[in-house]
């Protein structure tokens, strides 16, 4: 095994050389060179980092205390809110969606709206030419916007570019169309993604640029390529919602500087995307009568109280397995419920296609949501209207008990806004003194089918 070799380090200016001298050749100080113990000893000698040593990081205590980050707001109230508060500086941002939902419009209008605020702002497309990003701007009114254009999918030159123009905020759409010449394969492959994404936030954080990247999605709403990209990252943002629909919903994943799960509201107009400051009414616009089947949820998304409208039909099924169709909630927490009702309650679907919808499209992931499907459920079975101002909320156990739920006096308030004036909710929910609302509260379901359905 070759003999590791020794290196000498001045101890005034951590100059390293190879042999031992009584004056640093750096510095110019005497006695100050002193012989470093290599840093690994076992090994291969190109697998560990041998002799070579670094510089010594500066550590701090947990009682340091440290200004909040500065934030730029744009002025599109639900863009800022998703991000925390506004854009932080050398953060890096990565946007995913479905092909044509409207990434790069929003991207295109969010730069905009921050050069207006005074960033110098640098829109990157690989997918479009900058006369097709120009005629976007165009038509939605912003083609005075001070935002310079690049159509390029060289990595080596975009970079060397953004270090002569020294921007505050570039965009990249999208990073699946980036490449780096140092890697051998295609445009868009897991190598070629992890590298371009790599060299970009390490570009960002060096230079305090802050980025914000455009990714495709997969089949199944993930992002596509590595799941590491998602980890470089500082914010993972999608971008949701259905053809059908005109509204879209932007979601924060990961937020390291604001809370996860924050949703923003925009809808998808002939002059671009324009904000929802409430998201509840748009989601409620077509209740006009009490129908069976239809139960309005108190919901929490991030920090905001929505409410959502749950559509249920039952009805018996043709065939010999019956079909459980869910659309905008987690199908596995249907069956779920259904085994509750059956095995608590004593009231069977067996026979009867099942099939719950969560009205405009919205998704619902929190298990606040399961009382709400439940009342669903049960109006469509038994063909009874739930009154058409009473909001439902509240977690369901496999014993058939109800849990209360989080913040439940936003979820009161914002029911009340909209023309609520009674709820369903679990014993022991902290409802507040300030709702004014006529609330119902229920210990298990079984109490719940016996004094809203008539039966147990």
């Amino acid at each position: 095994m070759a003999k590791a070799q020794t290196n000498f380090t001045c101890s005034a200016c951590a100059a390293v050389t190879t042999k031992w001298s009584g004056r640093c050749d750096n510095c110019g100080d005497w006695n100050t060179i002193v012989e470093e113990k290599p840093l690994s000893k076992s090994g291969p000698s190109k697998k560990t980092l041998g002799g070579m040593r670094g510089k010594k990081v500066l550590l701090s205590d947990l009682s340091t205390k440290e200004a909040p980050p500065p934030r730029t707001q744009c002025g599109m109230v639900e863009l800022d809110r998703v991000l925390g508060g506004g854009l932080v500086p050398a953060s890096a941002i990565l946007v995913g969606g479905d092909p044509g939902i409207g990434k790069s419009t929003l991207m295109l209008q969010a730069a905009a709206k921050f050069a207006q605020a005074g960033l110098k702002t640098i829109y990157v497309s690989g997918e479009e030419s900058s006369a097709q990003v120009r005629m976007r701007a165009q038509r939605l009114g912003l083609g005075d916007a001070p935002v310079k254009l690049a159509a390029e999918t060289n990595l080596r030159d975009i970079l060397t570019t953004l270090e002569a123009e020294e921007p505050d905020l570039v965009v990249i759409d999208s990073i699946q169309t980036m490449w780096a010449d140092n890697v051998e394969s295609a445009p868009g492959s897991v190598s070629q993604v992890r590298a371009a994404a790599h060299e970009i936030v390490t570009f960002a954080k060096s230079r305090n640029v802050a980025v914000i990247i455009v990714g495709h999605v997969t089949k199944d709403g993930q992002l596509a390529g590595p799941r590491v990209v998602e980890h470089m990252v500082d914010t993972v943002l999608y971008f949701e919602g259905e053809r059908g629909h005109h509204f879209r919903l932007l979601r924060a994943v990961k937020n390291r500087f604001g809370p996860a799960q924050e949703i923003g509201v925009f809808e998808m107009t002939g002059d671009g995307l324009c904000e929802v400051t409430n998201p509840s009414a748009l989601f409620l616009s077509e209740r006009d009568k009490p129908t069976a089947g239809s139960v309005v949820f108190a919901g929490i998304e991030g920090t905001r109280p929505v409410l959502v409208e749950f559509q249920a039909l039952v009805a018996p099924s043709p065939n010999a397995q019956a079909r459980r169709t869910v659309v905008g909630w987690d199908g596995g927490r249907l069956s779920m419920i259904l085994a509750v009702l059956e095995s608590r309650c004593g009231i069977p679907f067996a026979g009867l296609d099942v099939y719950l919808n969560v009205a405009g499209g919205m998704k619902v992931t929190e298990p606040a949501a399961d009382l709400a499907v439940a009342a669903a459920l049960l109006s469509a079975r038994e063909d009874t209207a739930i009154p058409k101002d009473c909001v439902v909320f509240g977690e369901l156990s496999l014993s058939g008990g109800l849990r209360p739920v989080n913040q439940t006096e936003n979820r009161l308030k914002e029911a009340q806004k909209l023309g609520f004036s009674s709820a369903i909710a679990p014993s022991r929910s902290k409802a507040g003194d300030g709702t004014g609302m006529q609330i119902r509260y229920m210990d298990d379901l079984v109490g719940f089918v016996g004094d809203v359905f008539g039966a147990g």
